[in-house]
């Protein structure tokens, strides 16, 4: 005899409606996000690739990098790809004279290895393209301090020569408007700017004996702007921690960091440089969203 089994049947829940919370309302528990803490994307690789400058010597990185900078221009993304060699037992002159001829070396590649381009960015883009790529890179770039730039731009404006939009000033970080100015109304070629002022700058960066500024640099091109930004980095543990703590930041996350110091180090100094800002400078192009595949910038994260 077969037992019958009785079979109840079942009324199949219908589906709840989703509520969808507003972004502006969301909270986020970082103990049960994907690495059990905040995260973000990297800005730089900066700080990971002193690690292997302190063990190898002269070494560089080339990757994205993002940076979430309300800035509508035509030289601004909010991803972009950045080349940061790291030398050891490096001065700030060291540093400088690394960029100069970095940036010489790539141009006098291009107007050799890329004629055919070179000619046609010359006609449809640039008629003065290749003869001002063949200037910078025959070029000695002058050496001015920030605080020299400074008086420079203040004399100019008090003797009604430029108007800005931001009147300038020291200790203010300067805006594309000076820089451009400096480079191709002032000077009339790339300059590099140094010594700035240690309010704006990173705390990684080694400090001037005048207390005031830091041993910082960055190569200012004509119709671009910064092409490359770079420094010494701050090798006494002391200073760094003193530096960490007067930028509002926590020591505990920057421990590995703090460790190069802490065990033994050399003076090493770096920059970077934006590939994008280079293509900009070799083609002619003057939108910095016209030289990637896909752009992305405020608002607008469509790939």
């Amino acid at each position: 005899m077969v037992e019958e089994v009785k079979v109840e049947e079942t009324k199949a829940e219908e589906p709840k409606e989703k509520v969808i919370i507003p972004l502006e309302e969301r909270k986020m528990n970082y103990r049960e996000d994907f690495f059990g803490k905040p995260a973000f994307l990297t800005v730089s690789g900066q700080l990971s690739v002193e690690n292997y400058c302190c063990a190898m010597g002269d070494v560089y990185t080339f990757g994205p990098t993002f940076r979430a900078e309300n800035s509508h221009t035509s030289r601004h993304l909010a991803e972009f790809w950045m080349i940061e060699p790291e030398i050891a037992f490096a001065t700030l002159e060291d540093d400088i004279d690394l960029a100069e001829d970095y940036l010489k070396y790539c141009l006098r590649y291009v107007l050799t290895n890329n004629v055919d381009d070179i000619a046609f960015f010359n006609k449809e883009v640039d008629k003065e393209l290749k003869q001002r790529l063949e200037d910078v890179a025959s070029a000695k770039f002058p050496r001015v301090t920030y605080t020299k730039c400074i008086e420079i731009l203040e004399e100019h404006v008090k003797a009604k020569k430029v108007k800005f939009t931001e009147f300038p000033k020291w200790g203010f970080d300067m805006g594309s408007e000076h820089e451009r100015y400096l480079t191709e109304k002032v000077y009339m070629a790339p300059i590099v700017v140094y010594n700035y002022p240690k309010e704006f700058k990173a705390f990684y960066m080694k400090a001037n004996d005048d207390g005031k500024t830091v041993q910082a640099m960055d190569l200012l091109v004509p119709s671009i702007g910064e092409l490359i930004g770079g420094s010494v980095r701050e090798e006494n543990l002391e200073k760094l921690d003193k530096a960490i703590k007067e930028k509002g930041l926590e020591l505990g996350p920057y421990w590995w960091y703090r460790e190069l110091r802490m065990y033994g180090t050399q003076p090493h100094a770096g920059f970077g440089l934006g590939f994008e800002r280079l293509v900009m400078m070799c083609t002619g192009v003057e939108n910095i969203r016209d030289v990637i595949p896909f752009p992305r910038y405020p608002k607008n994260a469509e790939f």
